[in-house]
């Protein structure tokens, strides 16, 4: 693709964003949008590294009030309520059961904190904290008998590669050229823009692009970036956390969430996910190697397990862990020690802001989450306002993503309607393609007017005309890019299923 478009003597751009996860696509989106000439590349694929091995929630971090940072939380719990309004067959509210042990936060304080999390954000969409009797509660017929209260309030849950996606698609529509699997090799100025270098990761092949703008959005790669940039310096220091997590058989019922302390301080997320399934975590712990070849360890296993069976009566055991991931994320250095208590803001470091001399600008992104990235791609087009006279201002908070154009964001409805037309469709899987496309979804499925004419069954309700679209339109190549970061399908197949969907690829490549 990128040597596509070499030979055709397209090369010159306004903005080059390095990096395919959500800071990289959210600010390629927003530049697009507002008629800027974008290149995105990424060496691997889209949502590859961090933002598809997260907790998957978009939230305002009611933890990190405990540390004072309510611009954060305020900043994130608005942003809740924005992107539930751009995709809301992505994002869905989920309740959050916190059961209390006066021995780590006495109860007034996690009120006081809960207090100030339902107002910080003008919350319009969910609903307000409440108290829980756990003796008088399905919430509390899991956990041990000696605790008797808990608080509930409410979150979202996200499939945070789909969200990257998603994005990447829509800046695509916009005008954007994304490029994966294709490297950044370095970059230097030549007056007023950016020379840089990137190479096709599959054939080695090199092309040279330019750029009046270039913005470092490499996650925890951004200083092996820098070092391809010999004219720029950073005066920021990064520290590296690996965070994990365990899928195992989920041992509750109902569709809540719970959130339950350690008695490190931590708090440790218990998800349902994916129907009968539960996802435990995170960890937190200090990374020096490659991001890309984290992995969990027996010690994180058992350490997530042992936090859950503080609270559960019938907690999961190591043997019991049916998959497992892992991610780095780049987190800004401060005076604290402990991983936990490190600030999760972001922070964007102008390096040659444009001025009269032509010094072409660079943007380096650090930290960032999955909620917080729209605004900090609004950020990100402000600091660069200048580099381009007449940029329009910002647009997105009133955006749709591709696929959450649903009446008044309703996905149920929305799902139900679509069935009386589409009865041949089983429900559960309706509801996974409209969970994952929304109203895309008939151009997954085209004419197809029968599971006879979706091709070859692949498992999990993984059908051909479904790879195939996720192949042509959404940047798949792989069964790792289908399997887990387009769906969930690689949870509920068999080894020889995924197998096959592999060796398929490979024979239509």
């Amino acid at each position: 693709m990128v040597m596509a478009a070499a030979a055709q003597g397209v090369n010159e751009y306004d903005l080059l964003v390095i990096g395919g996860g959500i800071n990289g696509v959210g600010i390629a989106r927003d530049a697009a949008g507002r008629g800027l000439k974008v290149l995105l590349c990424e060496r691997g694929d889209l949502a590859e590294g961090t933002s598809s091995r997260s907790s998957g929630l978009i939230h305002g971090g009611l933890r990190y009030l405990e540390h004072y940072e309510f611009r954060l939380v305020r900043e994130s719990l608005i942003e809740r309520e924005v992107l539930m309004g751009s995709a809301p067959h992505l994002i869905r509210p989920m309740r959050f059961v916190l059961p209390q042990d006066r021995s780590l936060r006495p109860a007034w304080f996690v009120r006081s904190g809960l207090f100030l999390y339902d107002h910080l954000g003008g919350r319009r969409r969910l609903p307000s904290t409440r108290s829980i009797d756990l003796h008088q509660s399905v919430e509390g017929e899991p956990l041990h008998e000696e605790f008797t209260q808990a608080f509930e309030y409410a979150d979202c849950r996200v499939f945070d590669a789909r969200l990257v996606i998603t994005a990447a698609l829509d800046a695509q529509a916009r005008g954007a050229q994304i490029f994966t699997r294709t490297e950044f090799v370095g970059a230097h100025r030549v007056g007023a823009r950016w020379q840089a270098q990137l190479r096709d990761v599959a054939s080695g092949q090199a092309v040279q692009v330019q750029a009046a703008a270039l913005v470092n959005a490499a996650g925890p790669w951004v200083g092996q970036v820098l070092a391809g940039l010999p004219q720029s310096a950073s005066m920021q220091r990064m520290r590296l956390v690996k965070g994990s997590h365990i899928v195992v058989p989920k041992f509750w019922e109902g569709d809540h969430a719970y959130l339950v302390q350690n008695n490190d301080r931590r708090v440790v997320f218990v998800l349902p996910w994916e129907g009968d399934f539960a996802v435990i975590g995170t960890t937190e712990v200090a990374w020096r190697g490659d991001p890309a070849s984290a992995e969990i360890d027996a010690a994180e296993v058992v350490y997530l397990c042992e936090a859950v069976g503080r609270w559960f009566r019938h907690p999961p055991r190591p043997a019991a862990v049916l998959h497992a991931w892992s991610g780095v994320r780049p987190l800004l250095e401060d005076e604290h020690e402990e991983a936990s208590e490190v600030t999760r803001d972001y922070l964007l470091e102008l390096d040659g802001e444009f001025r009269p001399d032509g010094l072409a600008p660079l943007i380096n992104v650090f930290g960032g989450k999955l909620t917080t990235f729209r605004v900090l791609a609004e950020q990100v087009l402000e600091r660069l306002a200048a580099r381009f006279p007449g940029l329009p201002g910002p647009w997105t908070a009133q955006a749709t993503l591709p696929g959450g154009d649903l009446p008044d964001g309703d996905l149920a409805g929305a799902l139900a309607q679509w069935r009386t037309d589409h009865p041949w469709v089983p429900p559960a899987l309706a509801s996974r393609w409209w969970q994952a496309y929304g109203t895309r979804v008939d151009r997954m499925l085209g004419d197809a007017a029968g599971l006879h004419d979706l091709g070859q069954d692949f498992g999990a309700g993984l059908f051909q005309r479904e790879v195939d679209y996720l192949c042509r339109e959404e940047w798949a190549s792989t069964a790792e890019d289908i399997l887990w970061r387009r769906s969930h399908c690689g949870l509920h197949m068999t080894p020889a299923q995924r197998a096959a969907l592999a060796q398929w690829l490979q024979r239509g490549a």
